[in-house]
Formats: C-alpha cells, sequence, structure tokens
C-alpha cells in the first residue's frame, strides 16, 4: 500500500477562488456530486433528491462563539486571544498573539474593560495553547466584547453578515471556534424538504477548534501532533443510528467533525470526551456511508480525512475538476457530496 507524505495533500488554488463571502442563499451554493466515479455539477437544493427515505443524516449542532478577543499589555503593546476552551471559574484555554509572551501573572487589559489574567501554559508546558482567568462569565464577555473568529484565509474583519452566516440555523451548544462548515448550506426550506422525503435527523456536538485550520507540517504523517477537541453523542443519536443501522439505511455525516466524532465513539466506547482523532488513507470506518463537506485547504488534516474516506485518487480528480469548473473553496464556498470507498 502506498504511504502517503503530507506533500502527496499539496495542489495549487488560484487565490480568487477562496470564498471570502458566503452564497446569498445558503442552499444556492454548488454541490459536486463526488458519489459515482463521473463527477456531477449541481446545486445544494438538489440535495434531498441525492438521499434515500432510509438515511439517516447527521449534524454537528455546536455554536460558533465570539472567540477573538483584542486588548493590550501593561506595557502597551498589543494583545490578541483566541478563546480555544472554556474551563471553570472564569478561565480559559487561548491562543495568544502577542510581540513578547508576557510573564505568568501579567494581567492584559481587554477591549470592553475586563481582564484577562495569564495563569500558564495549557495543557502542556510546550504546547501552543495559554490558561488565562478572565474578570467575568466568559461566555457573556465573548458575547459583549468578542468578535466573530474568521479563518485565516478571510481577508474582511467581521461583520453583521458574519455574526449570522457563520452559524448553523441549528447551534445550540457554544463553544466552537470554527464552524462546521458543511452544515451552513442547510435553511429551514431544505431541512422541512429532507423532512417531507423521510430522511431522519440527528446531531452530535463537536466543539471545533482552531487546529482545524492547521496544515501538517512534518511530512511524515505519523510526527504530526493532532490537536484534540470536546464531542458528545446523545443517547436519542445513538438509538437513531442503531435503528438506521437495522432497516439497513445509510449514515449521512454532515461535515468533517460528524465524521470524527462518530468514528471516536465507534473506536473508543466513550459517547463523550476529547478525541485527537486523525484520519488518514487506511482508516478503517465504522459508521458513516456518507458525507457532505466543503473543500479544504491544501496539507490539511481535513484533505486527508476525505481522501481517506473517499479514495485518494477520487477526491484529487474531484477537486481538479473543481478547480476547473471554478468551484469556490473553504469556509464560505461550495460542497461535495461523497460515498465511501468500498
Amino acid at each position: 500500500m502506498h504511504t502517503f507524505t503530507a506533500g502527496d495533500f499539496d495542489f495549487a488554488l488560484p487565490p480568487e477562488l477562496i470564498a471570502q463571502h458566503p452564497a446569498a442563499q445558503r442552499s444556492g451554493s454548488r454541490l459536486l456530486d463526488g458519489t459515482a466515479a463521473l463527477a456531477q455539477d449541481r446545486v445544494f437544493g438538489e440535495l434531498p433528491f441525492l438521499l434515500q427515505s432510509s438515511d439517516l443524516m447527521v449534524f454537528n449542532d455546536t455554536q460558533v462563539i465570539k472567540a477573538r478577543l483584542f486588548g493590550e499589555k501593561p506595557t502597551g503593546g498589543k494583545a490578541e486571544l483566541l478563546i480555544e476552551r472554556v474551563l471553570h471559574d472564569c478561565e480559559v484555554v487561548a491562543h495568544m498573539k502577542v510581540s513578547k509572551k508576557p510573564p505568568v501573572g501579567t494581567a492584559l487589559r481587554m477591549q470592553g474593560g475586563f481582564e484577562a489574567q495569564l495563569l500558564g501554559r495549557w495543557p502542556q508546558e510546550d504546547g501552543p495553547l495559554f490558561r488565562f482567568r478572565l474578570s467575568g462569565e466568559p461566555f457573556a464577555l465573548m458575547e459583549r466584547h468578542g468578535h466573530v473568529p474568521l479563518p485565516p484565509y478571510i481577508q474582511h474583519a467581521d461583520s453583521e453578515e458574519d455574526a449570522r452566516r457563520y452559524q448553523t440555523v441549528f447551534a445550540k451548544h457554544p463553544g466552537a471556534v470554527a464552524a462546521p462548515t458543511a452544515a451552513l448550506h442547510f435553511d429551514e426550506a431544505l431541512l422541512a424538504q429532507l423532512a417531507e422525503r423521510g430522511v431522519k435527523t440527528a446531531s452530535v456536538t463537536l466543539h471545533v477548534g482552531a487546529g482545524t485550520f492547521q496544515p501538517v507540517k512534518t511530512e511524515d504523517l505519523a510526527q504530526h501532533r493532532m490537536h484534540s477537541e470536546w464531542y458528545r453523542v446523545p443517547q436519542a443519536t445513538q438509538e437513531a443510528i442503531a435503528q438506521v443501522r437495522q432497516r439497513g439505511g445509510r449514515i449521512v455525516a454532515v461535515g468533517t467533525t460528524t465524521v470524527r466524532t462518530l468514528e471516536s465513539w465507534a473506536q473508543n466506547g466513550q459517547a463523550s470526551g476529547d478525541t485527537s482523532i486523525f484520519i488518514t488513507p487506511g482508516f478503517q470506518f465504522r459508521l458513516v456511508d456518507t458525507l457532505i463537506t466543503n473543500f479544504h485547504l491544501p496539507r490539511s488534516t481535513l484533505l486527508m480525512l476525505v481522501s481517506a474516506f473517499a479514495g485518494y485518487d477520487h477526491i484529487m480528480h474531484l477537486y481538479r475538476h473543481a478547480i476547473a469548473q471554478r468551484y469556490r473553496f473553504f469556509s464560505y464556498g461550495d460542497a461535495m457530496l461523497l460515498a465511501r470507498a468500498t
């Protein structure tokens, strides 16, 4: 079997294909149907007709928080925090962007008049994350003073449109710093159409971390240190999965975060906890049969996941087709529909 390196997942993308804004209508995006050898160009609104009444569609119902906070050090130097996780007692875990790292104990003065005191690194001393104590309830402070954590390749400052559109219509549990982007294409009308066709739906929660955008920097995939994210598979979803298996239907995962949640649960038997599952070609999928996903960054763990799912050669063919046909890429871009390679 071919041993893949990070370079196998590199590709040249014309920068103008990186979507800077969402489509006018959520379900108005394009959909590349890659379920057969021959790719078909469709629109996302056609999805209900590509599914069967026996299918179960599983969504990630995480809610994106306004996790980007700006402030300054006591010296006057600029500081930017990206809250990755809320702990307890007003403590949070964050990425910190500063010219020079302040000593432990330093209180940053944040825009909005609150403070963030640096307590140290988390969870390891050599990791990229820091632990802070905020001078107020973290979710309330972020909602009032935070900014939508748009991905690094989106060039504009966050706006009202982003606050609305970089969020799924069924977002429920706050905690993500990146949207489960495949689910951004669903609106109420499309969900109603799916229900009319008899397609069942269920949800899991995975709080997407900023590590989702990190390229794999080591050529040897085994050397890559995967970021950790919190997930939960509710009892109702576990039962819905058992039922779809009994009736011989397919499990349709909306997005790579849903795949990672379901396959983590299948692998370790834990219905909630932390996962740092890294899915690369050769992975044995136990639950997911069909995948709806956006187009992913070169050398990203997400591109490796979809290649593991639908087959490396097939994915590379679909990406070449998408570039030639001027599909829109990444978080605000278009979507693809994939079947699991047998």
